[in-house]
């Protein structure tokens, strides 16, 4: 009966191995979901913020032209330069909030669903195992 315990530990540290794993692969499967539709979200915000700035940058041009400045000249260009600028600064801004959304997204090894974890329980109750075995 002593011996079988160690084999009912081994059996139950591959169960717990299994299940691990597919909770694994769900979670993975999350995550990607998850960058996915944050991708999605990124896009449409990069074709929302690019309309915005075409229309400004149109809208400002005719208004200069309308008062006699020639729009792609002198401060009328520095003003569309600007404009552009502090668009691809918020364009940079948003793609630093993005990278920082995927990334909090990703597990550690170390959470309780992690395969390291895991495995270092497997490799402890497969060492107590076998230290019954030889006893």
């Amino acid at each position: 009966m002593a011996q079988l315990a160690p084999i009912v530990s081994l059996i139950g540290t591959g169960a717990t191995l299994v299940a691990s794993q597919r909770q694994n692969a769900a979670a993975r499967a999350q995550d990607a979901a998850r960058a996915q539709q944050l991708a999605v979200q990124q896009a449409a915000e990069k074709r929302a913020r690019d309309a915005r700035l075409a229309g400004t940058i149109a809208s400002t041009r005719a208004r200069l032209a309308a008062g006699g400045v020639a729009p792609d000249e002198g401060s009328a260009a520095a003003l569309a330069s600007g404009i552009r600028r502090d668009a691809e600064a918020a364009q940079s801004d948003s793609d630093a909030v993005f990278a920082a959304r995927l990334s909090a997204g990703r597990r550690s090894l170390l959470n309780q669903d992690g395969t390291l974890s895991a495995w270092l329980r497997a490799g402890r109750s497969f060492d107590g195992a076998l230290r019954n075995l030889l006893d």
